[in-house]
């Protein structure tokens, strides 16, 4: 019983139908494979689990930030873009009207305007422009669609890399319509709206038209728009004849132009170039040999402003254009008189004495204007140089002529019926409170009025105004072209009033062309860049001014200043010259004014500040200038006459009849008259109680001391006034 009970014990059977027995190895065997199963499936299942679960929650999550990225973009452009104008409203604005001025061969003289250059294509420019501006500013220009995202994500990797923002990532289409057609500030609208006029841009126009419309307005530092106003600015010539070194450096300039400027900082444009060069050499844009060649330039620093003569002229003409044509609207060329030879030699001449003579002889500025006989400006300097000083001392300045404006007194006194034989008394003369002496204080007694005009005697030039009236000397040399107001009084034959040297050269001019009025003027004509006209100069037929005979007496008087009186200085051999010297009180003014059958010019020199010179008069320094500009300007023309031929006319000689009379009008008594500073009867005179006339004034009066009863030194009569 016991035995059974002990086998039933181990035969019990499980609920699966096995007995004890049997399933406890059963449970030990699968123990070890659950187990190993167990450990398998936890090292390896789960695992990758968790990195598929991962990589489908990156997609997913992916997507969905794209598509409300993309969402957020779109919204962005739709909204910024609808504040922009209607597509079918987009248009480039006209550039501004440059004004292109020519001298009277074509050649440039400045561009002026906003921009300072007229616009070119490309094909007109130097074809090293275009690629050097792509070379270093837009690579993929000619591959991308007005935006570059290859070119964005370079620039911002390189500035993620070099923690600033090194290089940009904007087309040259995106800058284009940056520059003229939305404003500068930095903000998220003005991007979008840059980008989505770039793409306008791309479809509107060709590659080559953007890129001539960004090149043709781009600042280029130091108030240059445009390439042709920097390579005018930088270069002295046109962009159409730049060098490949040149072209690199005005690529240069893009990235910073007022810092990089050659105006400002040569090396620092120099190197920039250098830069350029090489992406160009990296791009086979240039040979090994070209970029060596280019690199081997010197920099070179640019003039800190405009230099050269020539813009006192271009300066005229922005000044007369409102006049003469109204609102610039579109560009233009006008045409000048000015000869660039001759303007080149005036310039010379001047800056030469200066620099040689300016401070010896304390005297720091100059001008000189030269005429042709219709008054056409053939050349002008301003002053001394342009680049330090705009201020134009031929045609605005107004300085005192001195005795350069006693012509007029004497051409008055010829027409009221004196003659180049007629008589005056050098000595001290009183009108009302004023006495004016001479130059050296000495005075040489009677004289003819030629030779009291060639050696500049104040006291007769006083009686004449006296005898003619201040009021019709004044008249007649407004009459002569003397534009500016002058006071009627005695003292006006010593240049007291002021006058700019442009129209007192002109006023001569009616002297050296047998008597007509000749306005001085610059420009000849203006026209559209297409050829239509705007305007005409028209003086063919000026007006009578002066008799013929009263012309080349004065012409034969002025002529003798220079051969026999204050004005020796300025002779050319071969050529017949007339001209006048003027000094005013304390060397403070010093000119020559004079002509040739060819040319008429005049010379100022003196200061700013209006303080002395050191013994400068019109007859040394001006007349020395006057001479070197013209015995240049004379080279190789075959000299001929004044009017008049230098010879002075006099009246028929008459013998005396009964009356006293000498058969030309004037008597004995008036001749004798003269001796004593008389005109003539009825003219401003009044008779003595010898009945003698008497001058309109205190002449003889307080004779001086023997030794003073001299003829006017050699300084005086080769250097004084």
């Amino acid at each position: 019983m016991a035995g059974k009970k002990k086998n039933r014990s181990k035969t019990e059977p499980s609920l699966s139908g096995k007995t004890a027995a049997s399933r406890k190895p059963a449970k030990k065997k699968s123990g070890k494979v659950s187990t190993a199963s167990a450990r398998r499936t936890s090292t390896r299942r789960p695992k990758r689990g968790v990195f598929g679960r991962s990589v489908r929650f990156v997609f997913y999550w992916g997507c969905v930030a794209a598509i409300w990225g993309g969402i957020v973009v779109a919204g962005i452009i739709i909204y910024y873009g609808a504040k922009l104008p209607p597509v079918d409203e987009w248009a480039i604005p006209d550039r501004a009207p440059n004004v292109k001025i020519v001298a009277n061969d074509g050649s440039l003289i400045a561009n002026r305007g906003a921009n300072g250059g007229e616009a070119l294509s490309i094909n007109e420019m130097s074809p090293y422009i275009p690629m050097a501006v792509v070379a270093i500013e837009d690579r993929r220009f000619y591959s991308h669609f007005g935006v570059d995202p290859i070119g964005l994500a370079r620039a911002m990797v390189t500035n993620i890399m070099h923690g600033d923002v090194v290089q940009g990532g904007s087309t040259l289409t995106q800058q284009l319509a940056k520059n003229v057609l939305l404003t500068h500030a930095q903000t998220l609208e003005r991007k979008v709206q840059e980008a989505l006029m770039a793409l306008w841009l791309e479809h509107k126009y060709t590659k080559d038209q953007i890129l001539a419309m960004y090149l043709n307005r781009v600042y280029f530092g130091s108030g240059a728009y445009g390439v042709e106003a920097a390579s005018q600015r930088y270069f002295d010539k046109s962009a159409r004849d730049v060098t490949l070194g040149e072209a690199a450096l005005l690529a240069g300039l893009l990235k910073a132009p007022s810092r990089l400027s050659p105006a400002r900082d040569p090396q620092a444009a120099e190197s920039r170039a250098q830069v350029v060069l090489g992406a160009m050499h990296d791009q086979n844009m240039i040979s090994d040999s070209d970029m060596a060649t280019a690199m081997a330039r010197e920099p070179k620093k640019a003039p800190s402003y405009w230099s050269g003569a020539e813009h006192y002229a271009a300066d005229m003409v922005m000044q007369d254009l409102p006049d003469l044509v109204g609102k610039v609207e579109t560009d233009i060329v006008v045409h000048t008189t000015l000869d660039p030879g001759l303007e080149r030699d005036a310039e010379t001449s001047l800056k030469n004495a200066l620099d040689k003579n300016g401070k010896k002889d304390r005297v720091g500025q100059g001008a000189l204007v030269a005429l042709d006989a219709t008054g056409a400006i053939r050349a002008i300097v301003g002053g001394r140089d342009y680049a330090k000083s705009q201020y134009n001392r031929a045609a605005v300045a107004k300085r005192q002529p001195g005795s350069a404006f006693k012509p007029f007194v004497y051409a008055k006194a010829l027409e009221i019926g004196d003659h180049p034989s007629s008589v005056r008394n050098d000595a001290p003369i009183r009108i009302g409170d004023w006495t004016p002496e001479n130059y050296e204080k000495t005075y040489a007694g009677p004289m003819l009025l030629t030779e009291a005009l060639a050696e500049s005697v104040n006291t007769i030039a006083a009686q004449l105004v006296m005898e003619a009236s201040p009021e019709e000397v004044v008249k007649l040399a407004h009459k002569l072209g003397i534009e500016s107001d002058i006071t009627a009084n005695a003292s006006l034959a010593l240049g007291t009033s002021e006058v700019t040297l442009l129209e007192l050269t002109g006023a001569y001019t009616a002297f050296m062309n047998g008597g007509f009025k000749a306005t001085p003027y610059l420009i000849s004509s203006i026209e559209t860049t297409k050829g239509k006209p705007l305007y005409k100069a028209d003086y063919a037929n000026p007006p009578r001014v002066l008799s013929p005979q009263v012309a080349a007496n004065m012409n034969g008087m002025l002529m003798r200043v220079v051969t026999e009186g204050t004005g020796h200085n300025a002779q050319i051999p071969g050529w017949q010259v007339a001209g006048k010297t003027g000094t005013t009180q304390s060397s403070r003014d010093a000119l020559f004014v004079g002509f040739t059958s060819n040319l008429t010019a005049g010379v100022w020199l003196g200061n700013d500040d209006n303080s002395p010179m050191r013994n400068v008069t019109g007859g040394r320094l001006p007349a020395e200038v006057w001479h070197d500009f013209m015995a240049e300007a004379h080279q190789g023309l075959k000299p001929k006459p004044l009017y008049g031929g230098g010879k002075l006319i006099e009246p028929a000689p008459a013998r005396p009849n009964s009356s006293g009379d000498n058969g030309n009008g004037t008597t004995l008594v008036e001749l004798l008259g003269r001796l004593n500073g008389n005109n003539k009867s009825g003219t401003n005179a009044s008779t003595g109680n010898d009945g003698m006339p008497v001058p309109p004034g205190s002449v003889g009066e307080a004779q001086p001391a023997p030794e003073q009863q001299k003829r006017r030194g050699i300084l005086q009569l080769f250097g004084g006034g």
